[in-house]
């Protein structure tokens, strides 16, 4: 898919990997409707973006709440006109806790952002899509939809629903010019501990162990657009979610195994 002069929502666009995708879109000469919970969030994205701004709106809306994301295509429109592509990075994971530690609330909050807002912006904005000469529909997984993550099970569990909603979409829509694309990142440099209320002591250092090297979010951000680009059915981003990616087709068991000893500290 060609990226100039098309016209992009993203969610999650006020930090990290969806900051980075915005601008990288932008860079790319398109128009991107950046969407966040966060105003300041997303303000410093406007700030980022320089003379791109001038094709950047932006959008203060919770993705957890329909009403306020089904106003969204109206308001998108008015700033850009049709929309072509929906990026959903928006994402939060759970308290690194046992399941049966974790508060229901706690475990509705992730399914809400996670999942329905996944749900919620993707019926939104699927009628415009659908009606343009070529679109995208893209998803951020995790690698924690490919083998469980201890401490992460709600989390992984929301991010799994996401792929399986994501396949299920390139299944029904294989017949018109809308390409779906899952994407599966491992570990990335971001905040998502800090801005899901989650961080714990030590819990950035044993996940950086875990998963080794983490890979920035500009460069996450650089493979997901080559994805929507290459109209992509997935993109698994960084060596540790690739090779648990293998690991996990050939023994779910034994990656299930591998990843709980690595991620044991987490939990005490």
């Amino acid at each position: 898919m060609q990226i100039q002069d098309k016209v992009f929502v993203v969610t999650g666009g006020g930090n990290g990997i969806g900051r980075e995708v915005v601008l990288g879109l932008l860079a790319r000469r398109g128009r991107v409707a950046a969407v966040d919970l966060s105003e300041e969030g997303l303000a410093e994205t406007v700030r980022l973006a320089g003379a791109n701004s001038a094709r950047l709106s932006t959008h203060a809306v919770d993705i957890t709440d329909s009403g306020a994301v089904g106003a969204l295509p109206e308001a998108v429109r008015a700033a850009h006109g049709v929309v072509d592509g929906l990026v959903n990075v928006a994402g939060i994971i759970q308290p690194f806790v046992r399941f049966a530690d974790l508060e229901l609330r706690q475990i509705e909050k992730v399914m809400a952002v996670n999942f329905w807002g996944v749900v919620h912006t993707t019926q939104a904005f699927l009628p415009d899509v659908t009606q343009r000469p070529e679109g995208c529909i893209v998803n951020v997984s995790s690698m924690g939809a490919l083998a469980p993550v201890p401490g992460q099970t709600a989390y992984g569990a929301s991010k799994a629903a996401v792929m399986l909603l994501t396949e299920g979409l390139y299944a029904e829509l294989r017949a018109t010019k809308v390409a779906v694309t899952v994407v599966f990142p491992g570990g990335v440099a971001t905040d998502i501990a800090q801005h899901s209320g989650a961080a714990i002591p030590g819990a950035d250092a044993a996940a950086s162990a875990a998963a080794g090297s983490l890979t920035t979010p500009a460069e996450a951000a650089r493979q997901i657009i080559e994805g929507v680009e290459k109209g992509a059915f997935r993109v698994v981003i960084g060596k540790d979610a690739r090779s648990i990616d293998r690991i996990s087709r050939l023994s779910p068991r034994r990656a299930t195994d591998l990843i709980a000893k690595k991620m044991a500290s987490l939990l005490g």
